[in-house]
């Protein structure tokens, strides 16, 4: 089976990422978006929690600190902002 968290268009990597940072800060669930040039985000949680990269960083994408709850919540306005944008931009053809 498939990863179905790949992305299709790899540059659009950054944008994914800002959106989800902007969709947990309006949810109240901020995650941290202060990736530095090592690829690693916010290290909060992440010593408290066994979770940290080689070079003491949190591991990217381990949002172990979070609920499924908010995880999911954040997926879904993501996707709901993605086809709303989407079937804007269609209409508008």
């Amino acid at each position: 089976m498939a990863n179905r968290n790949q992305l299709i268009v790899k540059e659009s990597r950054k944008a994914m990422d800002q959106l989800k940072y902007e969709i947990s800060a309006e949810l109240g669930t901020p995650i941290g978006s202060s990736f530095g040039s090592s690829g690693f985000g916010d290290t909060e949680f992440a010593s408290e929690l066994g979770e940290q990269g080689s070079a003491g960083h949190a591991v990217r994408g381990y949002y172990g600190h979070m609920t499924s709850r908010e995880t999911g919540a954040i997926g879904g306005h993501m996707t709901r902002k993605l086809v709303r944008d989407a079937e804007s931009t269609v209409s508008h053809s």
